[in-house]
């Protein structure tokens, strides 16, 4: 199996397995797909922080606005009323003015946090210094966890607007919004390797051979935007030390030059004719007067 280390830019996103004989047109919406699905996990893990500390989300034509102005509007949050969570709410006001305050009580918000941190680990990036392959089934498994943890504090369900609920039902409107920078349509995906475009009517060992224990950099692009950069000849590690290594040298030069003290030449050791006396058998003889 090829081991491919996906990176969109200069950042690594994770490792994935795949025989060589993998049409890359396959290839390519799969690293894409479990790269769109791991973006849609950062982004429930997000929002559902937010639920876990103020509730559920107010309807769009009262978001942003006072409690003055709701009671001038006379404006009701109907779906408010019906998404109670388990066990009671705690009043929690959202000052971004997104949410309606009814946050779940510390249990409940426990629930929440703790399906959130197995989820990140799953997605993480560390995974790659782990050396852990992600799956498109791994990552299910984290929507599965995060749509069972909201199952169980809201088992009323949320309301059709709320993000959390458009994310699991695969209506999210990411139009506007930096998100939606970061998401590549599987058709528009392409993989690059070594400043090369793997192209999709290819195999993968038409570019990395019949090794099946080849390890290369695959850097995830949108189409039309251009190759991506090549990776650096060494680490950004490697480039401290070595960096760190030239100062301590420079250091050491440094001192040597200052230290222009020359009593080491009376010592012994530095008597150019001691080898000389040595011979002639004059080496200890003291001279003094009668």
């Amino acid at each position: 199996m090829v081991l491919l280390h996906v990176k969109r830019g200069d950042e690594s996103q994770f490792l994935l397995q795949a025989p060589g004989s993998t049409e890359l047109e396959e290839l390519t919406v799969q690293v894409a797909r479990i790269y769109n699905a791991r973006l849609k996990v950062q982004r429930l893990c997000s929002e559902m922080e937010e639920l876990a500390e103020h509730g559920v989300f107010l309807p769009p034509n009262m978001q942003g606005l006072t409690d003055d102005q709701i009671e001038e509007l006379k404006l009701r949050d109907e779906w408010g009323e019906k998404c109670i969570p388990s066990g009671g709410s705690l009043f929690k006001k959202d000052d971004v003015g997104r949410r309606n305050g009814q946050a779940p009580n510390e249990k409940m918000k426990q629930v929440l946090k703790k399906t959130i941190e197995e989820a990140k680990a799953i997605i993480s990036k560390k995974q790659v210094e782990a050396s852990v392959c992600v799956t498109m089934e791994m990552v299910k498994d984290a929507l599965d966890q995060l749509r069972g943890a909201v199952m169980i504090v809201y088992p009323m369900g949320l309301p059709p607007y709320d993000p959390i609920r458009m994310e699991f039902e695969n209506k999210e409107d990411l139009s506007g919004t930096q998100a939606a920078l970061s998401v590549i349509e599987e058709s528009e995906a392409q993989l690059w390797w070594a400043a090369k475009e793997l192209r999709r009517t290819k195999k993968l060992s038409d570019y990395v051979g019949k090794n099946e224990k080849t390890k290369i950099i695959v850097k995830i692009q949108q189409r039309g935007q251009g190759a991506p950069a090549r990776e650096p000849i060494i680490s950004s590690e490697e480039q401290k030390q070595l960096m760190l290594y030239y100062h301590r040298r420079q250091e050491e030069l440094k001192k040597l030059e200052e230290n222009d003290d020359d009593s080491c030449l009376n010592s012994p050791w530095a008597d150019n004719t001691a080898l000389k006396r040595h011979f002639h058998g004059v080496k200890d003889i003291k001279w003094r007067p009668r």
